[in-house]
């Protein structure tokens, strides 16, 4: 469940924030995984003291990592395109970037894809002529005994 902190000085955090075991169990992943994303510099979450505190952008940023992960691109991929959202409050080159990741990671799948199909009717193909061996095998077998 997240916490509520209110902190008065010049970095005052307001909104809602996160600890690391929080953010994980939220998100289904482990600690772990949201302390590689913060040492790849895609996360930045605050401190509380000793404490990392996560805010809702923390969060949102996760999201979007781990979807993106999910989806086969790369880290410098998903990074470049949080980077985007900083620079962009428009988000307008964001899109255009995502777009275009968009349809190449759909055009390498399709070739993966049609590669694939072809490597099953191939394999398909050699189970049946193993299995034809054998069958021919046995019953030379049986023809001879």
């Amino acid at each position: 469940m997240a916490s509520t902190g209110k902190r008065s000085g010049a970095g005052a955090l307001t909104d809602t924030f996160f600890t690391v075991t929080e953010l994980a169990r939220d998100l289904s992943v482990t600690p772990r995984t949201i302390r590689f994303y913060e040492d790849k510099g895609l996360i930045a979450p605050r401190r509380a003291g000793t404490m990392r505190v996560y805010t809702k952008r923390d969060r949102a940023r996760m999201v979007l990592i781990l979807r993106g992960k999910r989806l086969g691109f790369s880290l410098r991929e998903i990074k470049d395109y949080l980077d985007l959202y900083d620079m962009d409050p428009s988000q307008a080159e964001q899109i255009r970037l995502l777009l275009k990741k968009v349809q190449n990671r759909l055009e390498m799948l399709e070739d993966q894809r049609l590669a694939l199909e072809e490597t099953i009717v191939e394999l398909k193909e050699i189970e049946e002529q193993a299995n034809s061996a054998l069958a021919q095998e046995a019953a030379d077998k049986k023809a001879a005994g």
